[in-house]
């Protein structure tokens, strides 16, 4: 599954700085921050970023004199200038040193979403081929391989965290479009207000701080393919609307009176029974039948295990931060004999855990937690018997295997709760000391975590500040 885009959020007003991390996390992406650009470039050194959002006034270092180092260290990194004080004679300035836009103070919430919508594109992790070792999955994907060399309209079904935008991608990848742009929207993390304006576009004064007009989704994914991610959250208001540019084949940006012709293959996801959803008025029916016109089903984690250790492989290798990470023959057993309700987005928790928590290279079963285990006696290793109804066939564990489990005396084979904190501040560090995103990573709730967080200050163990 690919990962939400980074956006690097530079502002010395705290107040501020926390208001845009806000509107950047609720338009899907995840934010980091700092308070000045001194310590932006401390957290470029340590984390991979896809967009800096920067003010220019700041003491220590400021927004200019930050682009200039962004640029010299990445010269392809989107950088988005905010300022004041500025003017039209300091935008082309800061365009000249590199920057790639800039907005003015004050401006709507949606100018800035629609600028991280566009300008933050996580780095491609893979071809946009999907993962399908199970006989399930294979059949899936010979069925999206047929459909993909049409353009008929895809709507992809199925629990969440199986991975439909993978899938989305996956029909785009096999489709004559696939050298065009695909672009994703998720319906469900933007209110309706500020999504009419991200799918459509608006016009230059359309909103308070719009000094320019910008191109909608539709329009960006002009002769490619545009993703309707979670399309049943979508206003009613906003269907009807929607609908029309379906079914005319043109858009008009808001506060705009030119019809802009389409040429877009769409795709949409649910993870709700659109039929349901029909008969319970809160999603058009005739906007079901303009979507439902190929829909793709795609089966829960469980239904599929041949799929579950080849996906654990590939995301050990995004989270191995530099390290050849392999599972041995217990780790993949214990996997194996999960139910994974939470699908492919909670086996990516569970590798990520895994990640930090072993010190060398091999994954064994003691490095595996899962959601419902943080903090209780780890359950029993899924059997041989188990293992075999999958038809599977694992390696015998090799003598680097074995030698990879932790020595007696380790902390992992040290108390439970002594592993719970070391899991829990590893994961705190990790994020840097964001709660909701600890939280998500441990597979517990926020609620939970802060819980055990106050447990440990009561015993005068230090965990990292909140971030």
């Amino acid at each position: 599954m690919s990962r939400p885009a980074r956006v690097l959020v530079v502002e010395d007003d705290d107040a501020l700085r926390e208001a845009l991390c806000d509107t950047v996390e609720y338009g899907g992406c995840e934010p980091l921050a700092a308070c000045n650009g001194a310590e932006a470039l401390r957290v470029l050194d340590k984390r991979s970023v896809d967009l800096v959002i920067s003010d220019v006034q700041m003491d220590v270092m400021d927004g200019h004199t930050l682009l200039r180092e962004v640029k010299g260290r990445k010269p392809h990194l989107p950088f988005v200038l905010v300022t004041a004080h500025g003017s039209v004679e300091k935008a082309v300035e800061a365009i000249r040193d590199g920057a790639t836009d800039y907005l003015l103070k004050p401006f709507e919430a949606e100018v800035l979403l629609e600028m991280v919508s566009r300008l933050a594109v996580p780095a491609a992790e893979d071809t946009g081929c999907m993962i399908a070792e199970d006989p399930v999955s294979i059949n899936v994907r010979e069925l999206l391989d047929r459909v993909a060399g049409s353009s008929a309209t895809v709507l992809i079904t199925g629990e969440s965290g199986v991975g439909k935008e993978v899938v989305a991608r996956h029909v785009h990848h096999k489709s004559d479009r696939s050298e065009k742009p695909f672009v994703a929207i998720n319906c469900a993390a933007i209110p309706e207000p500020m999504l009419e304006s991200m799918l459509f576009g608006y016009e230059k004064g359309a909103y308070t701080g719009a000094h320019q007009s910008r191109a909608g989704k539709f329009e960006q994914a002009n002769g490619g393919t545009l993703l309707l991610d979670e399309i049943s959250e979508m206003d009613l208001g906003l269907q009807a609307k929607l609908l029309r540019v379906l079914q005319e084949k043109e858009v008009e940006r808001l506060g705009g009176n030119t019809l802009i012709p389409l040429d877009v293959r769409v795709l949409a996801t649910t993870n709700r029974d659109l039929r349901l959803e029909v008969s319970a008025g809160r999603f058009r029916e005739d906007l079901y039948y303009r979507l439902n016109v190929f829909p793709v089903h795609i089966p829960p984690l469980r239904e599929r295990p041949g799929d579950i250790l080849p996906l654990a492989v590939q995301q050990l290798r995004s989270h191995a931060e530099g390290r050849s990470l392999y599972l041995d023959r217990d780790a993949e057993l214990k996997l194996l004999g999960y139910s994974w309700r939470g699908n492919v987005r909670e086996l990516d928790n569970c590798m990520q855990r895994a990640a930090i928590l072993t010190g060398g290279n091999c994954i064994s079963a003691q490095h595996i937690y899962f959601e419902d285990t943080l903090g209780m006696e780890l359950p029993e290793q899924a059997t041989p018997a188990a293992d075999g109804a999958s038809g599977l066939t694992h390696r015998a564990p090799s003598a680097a295997a074995d030698a990879c489990r932790e020595p007696e005396g380790s902390l992992l084979n040290g108390g439970l709760k002594d592993r719970e904190r070391q899991l829990i501040v590893d994961a705190l560090k990790t994020v840097g000391g964001k709660r909701k995103d600890a939280a998500e990573m441990l597979g517990i709730s926020p609620r939970t975590l802060r819980y055990k967080l106050a447990k440990l200050k009561e015993q005068g163990i230090s965990v990292p500040a909140a971030g």
